[in-house]
């Protein structure tokens, strides 16, 4: 089976909009501090697709806490309905997932476009 190309891109809500970001979805639980609803952008605030609050609370951007969170994210993720709505907006073009964290390499937006890129998801 030939490998899909989702157009999932990630970006910090804080980065300014271009037209390259084509939908523009922030998948953080939380609103990020000290932005407007305007800055932002957005096309779509999901809020369920973020992290459980328990989850998000127990791993607190924890770097030595990345692997298990990881593992504990995508079991939910494997559950969870939001996903098939950012499947669908990927159907129609590019999208962005931003987020709110100042780290980009360990931040569950990374988990989340890994998740909706992998083959034989729903």
């Amino acid at each position: 089976m030939a490998e899909q190309s989702v157009p999932f891109a990630l970006k910090r809500v804080y980065e300014p909009a271009s037209d390259e970001d084509g939908q523009r979805v922030l998948v953080d639980r939380l609103w990020p501090r000290g932005l407007t609803k305007q800055k932002a952008h957005l096309d779509l605030w999901l809020k369920d697709v973020a992290p459980s609050p328990d989850l998000r609370k127990w791993f607190h951007h924890d770097e030595s806490n990345w692997d298990e969170f990881r593992h504990r994210y995508l079991a939910e993720l494997d559950r969870n309905a939001a996903v098939a709505q950012l499947r669908e907006l990927a159907g129609r073009g590019r999208v962005t997932l931003l987020y709110g964290a100042h780290d980009e390499a360990h931040n569950h937006a990374v988990v989340l476009r890994e998740f909706l890129q992998s083959e034989g998801k729903p």
